[in-house]
């Protein structure tokens, strides 16, 4: 599709809470790239942003209160949506982002994908508590997800508008946007990145309705939320049909096998398979191990392969004569010896409640330990591979 052409099916929505100072010179800057721009005031009270854009061309809807970010966001989609928009770009309205980028969304726009706009080229100094919380997210999008997605608490983003309606939301508030991340993949869209550029501006300077205690705290339970849905069994709802059939396996199993060895094949993925096949291995799982591994690594989208591969190192004796050793110590406050060693086999509910407890202390630790060297050594192969 050409162009003009797309431009003219792609709104910008601009979500809007007390920012009447920088709304407006953003809102004209987006309208430079596009035709149709959306500003929505989500119960602003420092003005009507109705007044502010009256006679102008920028389009406004009003909230009468506040409703949160995420119910801002969806309110621009169905509103661009009910015009024939089939995307929309998202940008904040604090004047962090800059409009200028919105030309590098327009060639990577897909009705199958969300572009996430990957805030790489800093004007001024990003806060370290910024740094921490888009690091967090994007660990935590990752386990829900499966994938690696970049910067997943920038507001600058490309969306395919039908789809996303059709999504399952539950979360309003700044919550909003991690929560469509996780259900977007799960419904099969892809999740892209591209850089952008962003400006931070000096504290005393700087105006956001981000409230550091409670939205952290939501936005953490939203995590525990979506990584407790991803467990379950029951499959999502999916808009987009998946890229392979079950029956690949019988019809092409040379291929199902290179894509299962390259999947989630970066440095941190492979330690995570890692820390997850470990960790399932060392606990008191008997004759399941295997099927857990398989199963937590087929939902959160980890290497199996490596998972698998690597939980074989906690069989026994070594691992869980340590993991009941361990819980020996723990619940009677002292070693074993080698006299009570003869005792263990006739006591085996004590020695497995021993392992249990035992395996609290040993899994994460062993874990860890095999996961750094995972990590260590992938990225050792990867620096090798592209010095040759």
């Amino acid at each position: 599709m050409e162009k003009k052409k797309i431009e003219e099916t792609t709104w910008c929505i601009i979500p809007v809470y007390n920012n009447a100072a920088t709304v407006g010179e953003v809102a004209k800057r987006c309208r430079e790239h596009l035709p149709n721009v959306l500003v929505v005031d989500d119960g602003s009270t420092d003005a009507d942003l109705r007044e502010v854009f009256n006679g102008s061309d920028i389009n406004v809807v009003r909230h009468g209160e506040n409703l949160g970010k995420g119910e801002a966001l969806t309110t621009g989609f169905e509103h661009a949506h009910r015009a024939g928009a089939r995307f929309a770009i998202s940008i904040d309205g604090d004047g962090q982002h800059f409009p200028e980028d919105i030309p590098r969304f327009i060639p990577e726009l897909d009705e199958d994908t969300i572009i996430i706009g990957a805030r790489e080229e800093v004007v001024g100094e990003m806060p370290k508590r910024s740094r921490f919380g888009r690091g967090f997210s994007d660990f935590w999008t990752r386990l829900e997800t499966g994938r690696p997605v970049r910067d997943t608490q920038s507001g600058f983003r490309a969306y395919p508008v039908e789809h996303i309606l059709l999504l399952p939301m539950k979360y309003s508030r700044f919550d909003y946007e991690i929560e469509v991340l996780a259900r977007a993949a799960w419904a099969g869209l892809r999740l892209e990145s591209i850089p952008v550029r962003v400006r931070y501006d000096p504290p005393d300077k700087r105006v956001s309705s981000y409230r550091p205690l409670a939205d952290t705290l939501r936005i953490s339970r939203t995590h525990s939320r979506l990584i407790g849905r991803r467990m379950l069994p029951w499959p999502f709802q999916r808009l987009v049909p998946r890229e392979f059939s079950p029956t690949e396996l019988f019809r092409h199993p040379v291929c199902v096998l290179k894509r299962l060895l390259m999947e989630n094949a970066s440095p941190l993925g492979l330690a995570g398979a890692a820390w997850t096949g470990v960790f399932l291995g060392a606990l008191p799982l008997i004759g399941m191990h295997m099927i857990t591994v398989l199963f937590v690594t087929m939902r959160l989208r980890l290497n199996r392969i490596m998972a698998l591969s690597i939980q074989n190192i906690c069989m026994p004796p070594i691992v869980p004569g340590v993991c009941i050793a361990f819980g020996y110590y723990m619940r009677n406050g002292k070693v074993i010896t080698h006299a009570s060693m003869k005792e263990l086999g006739s006591e085996p509910l004590q020695r497995f409640l021993d392992w249990c407890v035992g395996s609290l202390a040993v899994a994460p630790a062993l874990a860890s330990i095999c996961a750094l060297i995972i990590f260590v050594a992938a990225k050792i192969l990867i620096h090798i591979q592209d010095e040759t």
